[in-house]
């Protein structure tokens, strides 16, 4: 009966290093592996590296990303983060908006406090 006693911390600690481990990593890497084979030329993706574009092609290992129009560049298929839907790129704004004018101190704040500029 110790030993059982015994064992119940380690079986205890294994289970969670499953459940907050293993577990959302396998989670993780199916997710990515699926991003990867659903990439097909007219999708808008994200690279890990922030770079946002059209592919053009896809090869075995790599997906080309054209990034401007007339300029591709070859990444790996790893490097694409996210696929961007439709809708992610059509809330996006398309022109900058104007920037807002600075608010006024309250009148009961002295002029020595004033936030730095």
């Amino acid at each position: 009966m110790e030993a059982l006693s015994a064992l119940f911390p380690f079986a205890l600690i294994l289970a969670a290093f499953y459940l907050l481990i293993i577990r959302p990593a396998r989670t993780r890497q199916r997710a990515a592996v699926q991003l990867q084979e659903q990439l097909a030329p007219g999708l808008e993706v994200m690279t890990t590296s922030g770079v946002y574009g059209t592919v053009t092609a896809v090869e075995d290992g790599a997906v080309a990303i054209e990034v401007a129009p007339g300029v591709v560049i070859r990444f790996a298929k790893a490097a694409v983060a996210q696929v961007l839907t439709p809708e992610a790129s059509a809330a996006e704004p398309t022109e900058p908006t104007e920037p807002t004018e600075p608010t006024e101190l309250p009148a009961d704040r002295p002029e020595g406090d004033q936030p730095n500029r």
